[in-house]
Formats: C-alpha cells, structure tokens, sequence
C-alpha cells in the first residue's frame, strides 16, 4: 500500500508527542476503571470502527452566492482518492470512499479500483445524481427527477440509478444511495399524491435492478432546492418507502436534513426497531442544511445519536447493520482537515456512548429518576476521551495528532504546486 505523506514525519510527530500520550492513556484508564470500565476494550472497538469519505467531500464547496475554490484542489476521481488516502493514513478511520456520480464517472473502471487499493482505500456507497442536469442529457430535472410528471424523464432517471449500480458492482461497492431534490416552490404546482405515486413506481424500477447483497438508501430533506414541498421531507415518508420497496431498502439519516430542535435521536431510534436504519450522512447544522463539520456546533446531539447506536448495538438489535459516511460542504477551510477533525468527532461520541452505564441508566429509567438517567449520559459525555482515540490511531500506524502532522508534512503546498487552480467566482452547493 502507498502512502501519501512520508512514514518519516509521521514517526517524527509521533515521537513527540507519545510519552505524554503513554501518560494520558494510563490516567484516563484508571479513572475509567473506577467506573468498570475497561479502557482496552473500548480502544479496540474504536479502533475498528470506521467512517466513509464523500469524494465530493475534499473538493472546496460554495453557497447559493459564490465558490472560492482552494488551493491545490482535486481536479478529478484519481486526485480525490489520493487526499482521502491522507485522511486514512493519519486517522485510521476512513476506510472507504463514496463516489457521486456521474461527477466521478471514468471510462476504466478497473484503473480506479486499482488506485483505490494502491491507496488501501474501498469504495462504499455509489450516490446517484439526478438534481443537476449532466452534459449533454436529454431531459432536464428542473422539475424533477423521479417524480417528474414526464414518463421519459423519469425513465432517464431510473436508467441513471441503473448505471451507478452496475458502476457500483464492478468497484465491489455494496449499496446505492438516492437523494432527490424534486419538489414544489408553489402552493398547486404539484399534486402530493401524484408526484409520490411517481417517485414509488420509478424507485421499484431501481430497486428492481439491485443484485442480491445489495441495499438502497432513500434520504430525507425536509427542503431545499424546493421550497414549499419536498417529495421525500420526512423520516415518515421515506419509512414508507423503505416499506414500499422491501427488505433491500432502508432509510439513510442526514443530520442536516431536518428543522432545527427536531429529536434525531429519538428518529434514529425508531428506524432501529422497525429494522430500516440504512445508515448515516454525518454533518452539523446551525439553522438547517448548513453541512458544516462534523460536531462543530453540537456534539452532544452527535453523542445523542451515538448514545441509540450503541444501545441498538450492545442488546443486540435485529437488522442492526447501519453504514456510516461523512457529508460536508467546506467553504473556508482545508477539506482534508475538516474531513479529517470530522471522523474524530464521530469516532469521539462512539467512544463517550461506550462508556455510558448502561445498567445504571436502565435502573434510573425504569425508577423514573429522570436527573440521574440524564446525569448517567452527561458523565460519559464530559470525559475525555482523546486518549483512547489517539492511542488506537498510534496502534494501526496513524497520527496522534493528525492535523498537525498533516501540516508539518507540507502536502497542500505540495499539490498546489502540481493542481492548477480551478477558476472560482460560480455558484452552486456542492
């Protein structure tokens, strides 16, 4: 396996800073020990566990208003999965990569798979793309995808889903992911009941096609592109099409997709035990869809969600098999190191969920003692849990501290120098 920053300075980082960590990681396991917890084995989960990297993810995004492109920024696929490579060589904990397409179509689909695995890196889910009209496509999606009252269109759009599959089996990829922007600005532009019927009739179509191990995740949005209505707005309706489609479809969570103050948790919960958590596009919001990093405005709902997944996972939970990927749109910072801090947030709020009492918990819940079931949760979420994580990234040959070794490694300026800059001044979310 190739690496993209040097074995030398990443060794070099490290050594500066173990001793102190070898030190860190003693304390924090004997505090935990008191609890009956037992640090190794939480170290060893967390060391398992494993996040998946939007390729769009490392590319500089935009608002409605502007896109200031980035230094050094990917100019296609094979670029892309060398900057999601770094993030995989300093955290440990980005596996795998999800491709959009078609922004990540190539003609040699065997070429990128042999990049992938030069790099160490998988390929998760395959996202279909039919809320931006491509070169050259025959039917537009300005009025909608896969709902759109145009039986061609929709044909379009079914045969495009029905590409990423067969993309998607060649890179060994194991489930498609689709989001539709199709929707209403107008009261009367769309029948409710019509557009749904439309989306459900073309989703049988895609679900149709899927090979026997696969799965497919319908995404929620409660707005935006459309205003007034979306044709899936709700975990509601998307269980509804999880239930419509069978027992290959599942509903994917996007923390940015609901109205603010929404319990997502308390979502998340309830697709767990009617079995239909198809999995996570982890991001943060401040007023809606923001797609900011990962925990940067509120960890402790982060932690929340984490609290339901580990739950679901310690009792057991039927069909309990959720994919997790990040989902960020990065307007002011380097994509690889909010990409990079993102992953250890999430790994941060697995590890916090792990250590919560669980017994304890359960005995104040059904005791009614809503302070101390609460004040279980706030324990587990105040602890520091850096040690654990940075010591599981030090075992599987990672960095302690990854964007600092990210930045003595002098990689931006690097390819910035062999990525000519993009022309900015365009519009558009990406």
């Amino acid at each position: 396996m190739s690496t993209m920053i040097g074995k030398t300075i990443v060794d070099s980082e490290n050594e500066r800073r173990e001793a102190a960590l070898r030190q860190d990681y003693a304390s924090l396991a004997e505090s935990l020990a008191r609890r009956g917890v037992d640090i190794d084995v939480i170290k060893r989960k967390v060391a398992a566990y494993g996040v998946a990297v939007p390729s769009w993810g490392v590319g500089t995004g935009g608002t409605r208003f502007a896109r200031f492109p980035g230094k050094g920024e990917p100019r296609n696929i094979f670029d892309k999965l060398e900057d999601c490579a770094v993030i995989q060589q300093l955290t440990r904990a980005t596996p795998n990569v999800s491709l959009h397409i078609p922004w990540d179509k190539v003609s040699d689909l065997q070429e990128l798979k042999q990049k992938g695995a030069a790099l160490g890196l998988g390929f998760d889910a395959m996202n279909s793309n039919t809320f931006s009209d491509a070169p050259g496509q025959t039917h537009s999606y300005k009025f909608g995808s896969l709902s759109h009252s145009d039986a061609a269109t929709r044909r379009q759009a079914i045969e495009h889903n029905l590409e990423c599959i067969d993309i998607g089996r060649q890179l060994d990829s194991k489930a498609l992911t689709v989001w539709v922007g199709d929707g209403s600005n107008f009261p009367g532009q769309s029948n409710f009941t019509k557009s749904f019927e439309r989306y459900l009739d073309a989703m049988k179509s895609v679900y149709a096609a899927l090979p026997e191990d696969w799965r497919v995740f319908t995404e929620h949005k409660m707005f935006e592109p459309a205003f007034y209505s979306t044709v899936v707005q709700d975990w509601g309706t998307n269980y509804l099409i999880a239930q419509e489609l069978g027992p290959k479809a599942f509903c994917l969570v996007d923390l940015g997709h609901h109205a603010p103050n929404v319990n997502i948790e308390m979502i998340v919960a309830r697709l767990i035990q009617f079995k239909k958590l198809g999995g996570f596009h982890f991001n943060d919001s401040k007023y809606g869809d923001d797609d900011l990093d990962t925990g940067s405005i509120d960890p402790y709902r982060l932690f929340l969600v984490f609290n339901e997944l580990v739950d679901a996972e310690a009792r057991g939970a039927e069909g309990f098999d959720p994919a997790h990927m990040l989902d960020q749109s990065h307007n002011v910072t380097d994509p690889i190191e909010s990409l990079m801090t993102s992953a250890m947030e999430v790994c941060r709020a697995y590890a916090q969920a792990l250590i919560v009492d669980r017994a304890a918990l359960d005995g104040f819940q059904q005791d009614n003692d809503a302070l101390m079931a609460t004040e279980t949760l706030k324990t587990a979420f105040r602890t520091d849990v850096e040690p654990i994580l940075a010591m599981a990234r030090l075992e599987s040959g990672g960095a302690i501290a990854p964007v600092a070794t990210y930045r003595a490694s002098g990689y931006r300026a690097k390819v910035a120098g062999e990525r000519p800059t993009v022309a900015g001044g365009g519009g558009g979310i990406v």
